[in-house]
């Protein structure tokens, strides 16, 4: 079974993308959406994200505190590589759990990740997928979803590899750039990755 990871800036449509992916059969594991999961189900790590950023960093009720937690990190790197250095390693094993119950006749999985490569997870996957869309699309479409500016968004995206430093570490690129079908990109890819599983 083959591991493929996909991962793309903000706003760049990755999670569109799955979704296509998805639908010609193949499993996904949503890594970021997996990390908001376990940071409010691991008591491990919850235990070291609070003893990291205060027990404030969660609500009575064991909600995480998105606002305390994010006011430390996103303006602090080395904070923020603190957190990512407790989250990654459970999302990673997390992983490994979640393969263990693909079925076997599966060819290929996919790990969507926002931080597949600055993360090091990439390493844990047979080939990876980089998707790229022009930077005003990515503003538009983000500030349209999330409702925040330009320059948050600019500033998340300063938070992750530039798509020229993902290129060299990719070994597929989709574009979403609303001129080239997404769909074909994929298919072309799904049938790629089975050639090389039936070898």
């Amino acid at each position: 079974m083959l591991k493929i990871g996909i991962t793309g800036g903000i706003g760049s449509g990755k999670t569109t993308i799955c979704k296509i992916f998805e639908v010609l059969g193949t499993p996904v594991f949503y890594a970021d959406k997996v990390a908001r999961q376990i940071m409010v189900e691991d008591a491990v790590l919850i235990e070291a994200v609070k003893d990291t950023f205060g027990q404030e960093s969660y609500f009575d009720n064991g909600a995480l505190n998105n606002k305390h937690v994010a006011a430390i990190v996103f303006n602090n790197t080395a904070e923020l590589e603190k957190l990512n250095a407790l989250v990654h390693p459970a999302v990673f094993r997390a992983f490994d759990s979640w393969i263990e119950q693909v079925p076997q006749h599966i060819p290929y999985v996919l790990k969507e990740a926002a931080l597949l490569f600055e993360s090091g997870s990439y390493k844990m996957c047979d080939q990876s997928i980089l998707v790229i869309a022009p930077e005003v699309l990515k503003l538009r479409r983000v500030t349209e979803r999330d409702g925040i500016t330009d320059d948050q968004v600019r500033a998340r995206m300063d938070k992750q590899f530039t798509d020229e430093e993902k290129r060299l570490m990719a070994d597929h690129i989709i574009h979403n750039n609303e001129q080239r079908s997404l769909i074909a990109q994929v298919i072309e890819l799904h049938r790629a990755f089975l050639k090389t599983t039936a070898i």
